[in-house]
């Protein structure tokens, strides 16, 4: 555990750096001992050198290349009722680096959306039960995963799940939509209602090597119960993670929390970097789209040189730490006020010091 208590001093020094209480150390000593649970065992630290891993999947900006090549994007989510978090998403994705940034929304979060940024490219072709009657639901539905199919072969990663909300005539369009990225060998990070969604249907992402999820405490809890029938054990969380990510055919799981956790059910790995102690919600939409992101960048690496970890697993790691290190830029600048989109504005500063950009 020689690692992991580095990476402990690291945290208490931070928490000091920024302020933090006695109260908050204690808070952060909860959270260590919960890590060091999950790493139970007696073998070596599971953090990985995330920074690292960070910059050999980061691609250098080479004049010489065309719109694209960096990366396209596309997220799948967005409802009346919510519209932030598939433009937090999508805007951090091309903040980070891709050159194209696609959401597929519905129609009564369109307008919303575009009004937020004129990057994204926006497409308002989902249906909510509402406005489909019964007995066009069949047709409308072949006409909303026909009309996302087209663009299939252009994205690099789908990112499913951020304010999709959960009508069922919407999560069985969705549920065609994946269906065909499947058929199409294009990944796909599952997210919030993403993650509701294949929870109650496993079989859209098991056995699919290229199926990311990124799970909170109760998503995580509920996938524990659906695919193992028992519950959280965070004694031997290390063993369950594995098994959780085995039962499910090998798909990777990010276990989000004080650590996070990552697994396709080959090996574990932790990224234990401190971020902030803010917990405004919407940081797991940045997560996402920049998983998404780095994933195209890991898989277009995997073609010029051989790695022991898969691009999915390598996308997570990169993704947790490059979030964590753009929360606390935030939380340093404006402390409790800190909000989403403060994160996000450091996405860009977080990574060039990572990857600096030759001038």
């Amino acid at each position: 555990m020689v690692g992991s208590a580095a990476v402990i001093r690291r945290q208490q020094f931070l928490i000091r750096c920024l302020g933090g209480s006695s109260a908050g150390c204690k808070n952060l000593g909860y959270t260590t001992i919960k890590m060091q649970s999950l790493m139970s065992g007696g073998g070596p630290s599971l953090e990985v050198d995330a920074i690292s891993i960070l910059r050999s999947i980061t691609p250098s900006l080479d004049p010489s290349k065309h719109k694209g090549q960096a990366g396209k994007i596309a997220v799948v989510g967005g409802c009346r009722e919510y519209t932030g978090a598939p433009y937090f998403s999508a805007i951090s994705a091309l903040k980070i680096g891709a050159d194209l940034s696609h959401v597929f929304c519905t129609k009564d979060a369109a307008t919303v959306i575009k009004s937020y940024s004129p990057e994204l490219i926006v497409h308002p072709i989902l249906e909510e039960s509402y406005s489909v009657r019964d007995e066009d639901k069949k047709s409308v539905s072949a006409k909303v995963i026909q009309e996302v199919d087209k663009w299939m072969e252009r994205f690099d990663c789908l990112v499913i799940g951020p304010g999709l909300g959960r009508d069922p005539f919407l999560l069985d369009c969705v549920s065609g939509i994946m269906k065909h990225a499947r058929e199409s060998n294009v990944p796909m990070v599952l997210d919030g209602d993403g993650l509701f969604l294949v929870t109650n249907c496993l079989d859209l992402v098991s056995g699919y090597p290229l199926a990311v999820l990124t799970p909170n405490v109760n998503e995580y809890k509920r996938l524990v119960q659906k695919v193992l029938q028992c519950e959280v054990n965070d004694q031997d969380g290390t063993q369950q993670l594995l098994s959780l990510a085995k039962g499910i055919g090998g798909v990777t799981i990010l276990r989000k929390g004080g650590s996070d956790f990552i697994s396709n059910g080959e090996t574990v790995s932790a990224v234990s970097t401190f971020g902030s102690p803010r917990r405004c919600g919407g940081q797991g939409d940045i997560l996402s789209g920049s998983v998404a992101v780095f994933i195209s960048w890991a898989r277009q690496n995997a073609v010029k040189k051989e790695s022991s970890m898969s691009p999915t697993v390598l996308g997570c790691i990169a993704g947790s730490v490059l979030l964590r290190k753009a929360a606390s830029h935030a939380f340093q600048s404006k402390g409790r006020s800190t909000l989403t989109t403060d994160i996000i504005e450091h996405l860009g500063r977080s990574l060039e010091e990572f990857c600096p950009v030759s001038r």
